[in-house]
């Protein structure tokens, strides 16, 4: 019996099972700070498969001597790491298999129609926080390893499968592994990319910009100067340096997006009484950063141009705005597109699939940026799930596209590892 057949018998009749597993991933809340009873699930699983597994909690003074790290916490309990290793039998190419298990908040709960952790199957679907971004991602690595290890294949390169918190805060996790010494010829991430193939990521980080002015009576507010006015100056200056950013790009995975990296404004705060003049006002952001640029170069960039307001306002020549870094920094995540993982996932998707796979460019950032730029490992997106419904009240995953991506993931481990049969 050919590969495929093979594997795709083995997950058809494995499919209930996983399901069920699948909605116990998926009733444990891992938001940050309590993803250790997901955790624990999947460390088990590994083990039953008689895989070396290793569970730690992150440590924040080794984590903090990296210039990637950027989390907010200092304290990891409840947020432990799970790794299992496939050992090969030697003379194949290594591959990361890695995706997150912290989900974001569930938010309003009237908004959703029923519990955020329910697992809830309806119409082929299944509904709750962290379906799609990115248990069900999680879930087809899982299937694509154990459709292999039960079929009896002997793979010749290691498989390393990855299960990291704190993606959604800043990639501690996958740091974390990266520094534990966990390395491999490539990595595959299944985050949700509606099955397309993503080669190259933009990474990104939030910037806060503060604008001066002078307070007044708001009954002689020509006395005074508004942060706020000149904040909009300000706020049109970023907008063009968005605009010169995006225009340069000419790589053909973006073609299709209209703004391939964006610079996202999304507070604007200013003032301090209605009937003040307000005498400051900032500005609080997320700037996309180009796959092959570095953090440093963008940041170099963005506030060079801050430094050219003066030429719009001369305000700005003795009030230069102040520009701080703080919160989320992501780097952008790259593989080549003649690296040959890429031609073996293509060619396992149009033999599941039977059409051509499409092959883009993200617009929002991974852990594949810290697995390209930290550990020097090539990182590929291919994935189940939607960004639309990530983050969104009542998230949910087509139970059938984890099912598809688990088994072109496998064919592809199959082919990149190498292997012997039992």
């Amino acid at each position: 019996m050919k590969s495929k057949q093979k594997i795709h018998s083995y997950i058809h009749k494995e499919r209930e099972n996983y399901i069920t597993f699948f909605k116990k991933m998926i009733k444990e809340p891992s938001v940050a700070g309590a993803e250790e009873g997901v955790q624990s699930l999947v460390a088990e699983r590994l083990k039953e498969n008689g895989l070396e597994v290793e569970m730690w909690e992150l440590d924040y003074k080794e984590l903090s001597q990296s210039p990637f790290f950027n989390s907010e916490r200092t304290d990891f309990n409840g947020s432990p790491n799970v790794v299992g290793v496939w050992k090969g039998i030697g003379g194949g190419r290594s591959v990361i298999l890695n995706g997150h298990v912290d989900v974001v908040p569930e938010g309003e709960i009237a908004q959703w129609n029923d519990d955020p952790f329910s697992a809830k199957e309806e119409n082929g679907r299944i509904y709750g926080r962290g379906t799609t971004d990115m248990k069900g991602g999680n879930l087809s690595a899982l299937i694509a390893l154990e459709s292999l290890l039960h079929n009896g294949y002997k793979l010749k390169g290691d498989v390393i499968f990855e299960s990291v918190v704190e993606e959604e805060s800043g990639g501690s996790g996958t740091l974390a592994a990266i520094q534990k010494g966990y390395k491999a010829d490539v990595a595959l991430i299944p985050e949700p990319s509606e099955l397309r193939i993503f080669p190259k990521q933009q990474g990104s980080m939030w910037f806060e910009v503060s604008i001066k002015g002078i307070s007044a009576h708001g009954g002689t507010r020509y006395e005074g100067v508004s942060a706020v006015e000149k904040g909009i100056i300000v706020y049109q200056h970023i907008a063009e340096l968005e605009k010169k950013r995006n225009d340069r790009i000419t790589d053909p995975l973006y073609e299709d997006n209209p703004i391939p990296i964006p610079i996202n404004m999304g507070k604007f705060q200013g003032g301090y009484f209605p009937s003040s003049v307000p005498d400051r006002a900032t500005i609080e952001g997320r700037m996309g950063i180009e796959p092959g640029e570095t953090i440093e170069e963008a940041k170099k960039e963005f506030e060079e141009w801050l430094d050219g307001l003066s030429s719009k306002d001369d305000w700005f020549k003795d009030n230069p705005v102040d520009v701080k870094w703080f919160g989320l920094r992501l780097p952008p995540g790259n593989c080549d597109l003649d690296h040959p993982m890429m031609d073996i996932l293509q060619k396992s998707y149009k033999e599941t699939k039977g059409k051509e796979a499409v092959v883009a460019g993200s617009t929002w950032g991974t852990d594949g940026g810290l697995l390209t730029q930290v550990g020097n490992i090539p990182s590929i997106i291919f994935g189940p799930g939607t960004t639309k419904v990530c983050h969104y009240p009542n998230e949910y995953i087509e139970i059938e596209h984890i099912f598809e991506v688990a088994e072109i993931m496998a064919l592809a481990i199959l082919q990149w590892c190498g292997h012997t049969e039992q």
